[in-house]
């Protein structure tokens, strides 16, 4: 009879849990280091209670395969965890245990392998992750069944009882240490753009990027973030961590990384965005960076744009930059803000420098499957002017293919060759 590995860990599993349970020791390192000898042990006494038993049991690689197997159920994503490895993997969706589809970065979309025996298997895998894994311990549960979760490189949305079967979805971040040179090599910006948007962020121009889900925001303020100094002191505000500047210690020397928290069953302990932006501002933070801008955390991130933090950057969902503002506005009220247009539209163009949008196609033509990302305007904004919204200088509009090109010369442009930007590359067409 061969041996079961994917048994064995179901059966160590709780004995692995109810030690880390028990356990005194503090700190993610020492829990991880505590955990590896605590399965180590477990698994040699499992090893030989079977062998004593005269069952079938591991050879010793098997009882390593079996060691990682345990660990990566607790402190990775388990059977997925060679997927979120695999560099060509982009999104991981599942619906329910053996239903698990797999996005890869060029487009292809297949269906994997099963990722636990049931659907309770599966639930019972999250709530380790929930609790083990992210910088807080998080409720997976009838009574909180949504899951909002950073590991790793991922990020994981997790629903359950409100769904036929219990669903994950999770991002990969593939680009984590993506700078400017990067996008211009993929194609999602151009030569005169790359110059024109690192003078910008030089120049401590504030910089909103927007674009629909999927559309690279988060890998794109990171591009962005990397032409900061070294030694400037940055704050990141997030839902859950994907931008990980504080993980870039070569790149970025100073960083504040603030993680929002859920409150307790009660009710208490949670913290906003709104309140770590604040925060960031007290921690002297020069630059702020909003991971996405969600609801009544817009306000305080454009009078930290306006007042301590010149030169930050926030992402935002918008289906095109004509519609920022109103997309704002909306913002605002689901925020629970009690604030007047004129004002909300004042504020922004005292704000904001640049908005950013990103677009991305997903298409099949005579040469197989498209799938590109890239900048397809950027906008000047300024303080409102003949209308009740901000005015804008239209820099960088869609060219034949959609690419952004240069259109219109901004105001501040000579704040721009002052930071470094050439502007004769300032002449139109994708180069």
């Amino acid at each position: 009879m061969s041996f079961d590995v994917q048994k064995a860990v179901r059966e160590l599993l709780p004995q692995v849990t109810q030690a880390l349970d028990t356990a005194t020791v503090t700190g993610d390192e020492a829990v991880r280091e505590y955990a590896r000898a605590v399965i180590i042990n477990l698994v040699r006494d499992y090893a030989d209670t079977r062998t004593l038993a005269g069952n079938s049991a591991p050879t010793l690689p098997q009882e390593r395969l079996l060691a990682e197997a345990v660990h990566n159920e607790i402190f990775a994503l388990g059977r997925l965890q060679p997927f979120v490895d695999d560099p060509e993997v982009e999104n991981i969706d599942v619906n329910g245990c053996d239903q698990v589809w797999i996005t890869y970065s060029d487009g292809r979309k297949v269906l994997g392998p099963p990722i636990a025996d049931s659907d309770e298997d599966l639930v019972a895998n999250v709530r380790r992750w929930a609790a083990y894994q992210g910088q807080t311990a998080r409720d997976f549960s009838i009574a909180r069944p949504r899951l909002h979760l950073s590991v790793g490189r991922t990020r994981i949305a997790a629903l359950m009882g409100v769904t036929p079967r219990p669903s994950l979805s999770i991002r990969r971040h593939g680009m984590l240490h993506a700078d400017l040179d990067d996008l211009m090599a993929s194609d999602t910006l151009d030569k005169s753009c790359r110059a024109f948007l690192a003078a910008a962020v030089r120049a401590h121009k504030d910089i909103v990027i927007t674009g629909g889900m999927g559309d690279g925001k988060t890998t794109f303020a990171r591009a962005l973030a990397a032409e900061i100094d070294p030694d400037e002191r940055i704050a990141t505000v997030e839902k859950e961590y994907e931008l990980f500047l504080h993980a870039q210690p070569d790149r970025h020397r100073d960083v504040l990384a603030l993680e929002a928290r859920e409150g307790n069953t009660e009710g208490f302990g949670a913290l906003t965005l709104h309140q770590l932006i604040e925060d960031a501002l007290r921690f002297n933070a020069r630059r702020i960076i909003v991971g996405e801008v969600r609801g009544d955390e817009l306000v305080p991130m454009l009078e930290a744009m306006n007042t301590g933090g010149a030169g930050s950057i926030c992402t935002m969902h918008a289906d095109s930059a004509d519609q920022v503002f109103s997309r704002m506005l909306i913002l605002a009220g689901s925020g629970g803000l009690s604030i007047a247009p004129e004002t909300l539209f004042r504020t922004i163009g005292m704000a904001v420098d640049f908005v950013i949008h990103l677009r991305h196609e997903l298409r099949h033509d005579l040469d197989g499957l498209v799938n590109r990302r890239y900048v397809a305007e950027i906008h000047e904004v300024l303080p409102p002017a003949d209308g009740l919204e901000p005015a804008v200088n239209r820099v960088y509009v869609p060219g034949p293919d959609g690419r952004a090109v240069p259109n219109t010369i901004p105001q501040c442009m000579n704040e721009l060759v002052a930071a470094g930007f050439d502007p004769s590359l300032f002449t139109g067409g994708w180069a």
